[in-house]
């Protein structure tokens, strides 16, 4: 590292280094081992799908609000966005790409109700390597990723409930995964009042 007038500084102590911003990436491979034992773990903690569903959102509810300080920090100057749109953007494509490499699929409005969004991905990094059980019916690991979501969007002043379901897709044999994203009505009345 180069400092004052030309001279190298040196660090004495890892605390003393700045943050890198350079990508930081996992190996795919430690990323699905560690993330089925987290699936294997919660289902022998639970009775029913729904339960597990929730615990998958818990988990990932934690990230998000990690994520989001994260990625405040680095990204943004430690600011926040205010609008609507802003935050939705944000995690389609910086949420996202930090994520899992790249944008997600697609982001769209609910087209019978206001307050509705969808963030659709064709092949989700969580069902990717999942094989579900036929009695685990429509067991979604994208539960996870629907709590990442939530944790953002909660911790940004966007309180909403996020839900990850299958949308069958023709000509493909694996379903394509859509986030559904309902917001509180307080969001959308601050969202009418700032025009």
């Amino acid at each position: 590292m180069i400092g004052v007038g030309g001279k190298i500084k040196q660090y004495t102590n890892v605390l003393d280094k700045p943050l890198s911003k350079g990508r930081q990436e996992v190996s795919l491979s430690a990323f699905a081992f560690l993330f089925s034992e987290l699936v294997q773990y919660n289902q022998t903690q639970v009775d029913n799908i729904t339960e597990l569903e929730r615990r998958l959102e818990d988990a990932g509810y934690a990230v998000g609000t990690r994520v989001l300080e994260l990625l405040c920090h680095r990204e943004k100057g430690n600011r926040r966005e205010t609008r609507l749109l802003g935050i939705l953007s944000f995690v389609h494509s910086t949420v996202w790409k930090v994520l899992f490499g790249k944008v997600a699929d697609s982001l769209e409005k609910g087209t019978e109700h206001e307050d509705e969004y969808m963030i659709s991905e064709k092949e989700l990094l969580v069902n990717r390597f999942i094989s579900v059980p036929k009695d685990m019916g429509a067991f979604n690991c994208g539960a996870f990723v629907a709590g990442i979501v939530r944790g953002v969007l909660e911790n940004a002043g966007f309180p909403a409930v996020v839900t990850a379901h299958f949308v069958p897709m023709e000509g493909q044999q694996r379903p394509r995964t859509t986030i559904l994203i309902k917001f509180a009505d307080e969001v959308l009345r601050r969202e009418a009042m700032l025009g």
